[in-house]
């Protein structure tokens, strides 16, 4: 079906004449099939929506309560949180960190992601980080979503991410945190931001050892990428290697089948190692 051929999260499974076993939400299978979403891996990127022959999937909205949250971070295995903001409004931001309250204290990092929003980017940051200030305990990071949950459509995609980070880096009057790559992120780039002088390797290291860098202003950091975010690229290349351990086995935890996981963590690896400075050929050798 066109709807599984597209998913990035493989969390679409119709099975001819049989059922599938599986818990699913918001879609009819059609005549003959039985299956579904699968909710556990369904991250609502909508990419089923346009390409469903049958007009048979729908919404199911989870909004999780803000106290519930702040109770969860509360917890001494949360350190960190990241929050997903529009781009169009702060008022949604300020209620949801009021209501956070006393819990960010746990927090050792606090990731904001945004969207690319032109030339208002950097005054919806600061009015963001006037609001986070005071409260932040440890480091800020700025996820920067250049084009939402599509770093597998093609090598091109990640262009505009870094399209965005290059004219965010480039910002006097953007407020401190770290910058983060996302949206359009995939094997090609820490290629494109080298070819813009954004990558180096030592910087946030650097700059992770200034015990006293909160709160400080943008000129004291460095310009360079802080991190990048692989989601839908990463559950690609991965989900392969899961789709044919499951073609053989059914469901089961690839930490059961040794030769899977190890053939996951040399293609992730391979993702990572340019920007951890890992090496794949480790693995391989053993």
């Amino acid at each position: 079906m066109p709807c599984e051929l597209v998913c990035p999260a493989n969390a679409i499974s119709l099975v001819e004449g049989k059922s599938t076993g599986l818990h699913h939400y918001g879609l009819r299978a059609p005549e003959g099939f039985m299956g579904g979403v699968i909710t556990e891996r369904c991250y609502g990127c909508g990419r089923c929506f346009p390409v469903c022959p049958y007009d048979k999937i729908r919404v199911s909205t989870y909004r999780r309560d803000a106290s519930t949250t702040a109770e969860l971070l509360k917890r001494n295995d949360v350190d960190a949180i990241e929050i997903h903001t529009n781009g169009r409004q702060v008022s949604s931001f300020t209620e949801l960190w009021t209501v956070l309250g006393d819990s960010l204290g746990h927090l050792k990092l606090v990731a904001v992601s945004l969207p690319d929003v032109g030339e208002s980017t950097t005054a919806l940051m600061s009015a963001m980080f006037s609001i986070m200030k005071s409260d932040l305990q440890g480091y800020n990071l700025w996820q920067l979503d250049g084009r939402p949950m599509s770093g597998d459509i093609g090598r091109g995609a990640t262009r505009d991410a870094v399209a965005f980070a290059v004219r965010l880096s480039k910002a006097k009057d953007r407020p401190p945190g770290f910058l983060q790559l996302a949206g359009g992120t995939n094997a090609q780039t820490v290629h494109y931001l080298k070819k813009e002088g954004l990558f180096q390797a030592t910087s946030t290291a650097n700059i992770l050892n200034d015990q006293n860098m909160a709160g400080k202003a943008p000129s004291s950091w460095n310009s360079s990428i802080g991190g990048v975010a692989y989601g839908g690229y990463a559950r690609k290349i991965v989900g392969r290697i899961l789709r044919s351990m499951q073609s053989q086995f059914g469901l089961a935890c690839i930490e059961d089948y040794p030769e899977f996981l190890r053939e996951a963590l040399i293609e992730a690896l391979g993702l990572v190692g340019t920007v951890k400075c890992y090496d794949a050929s480790f693995i391989q050798q053993k």
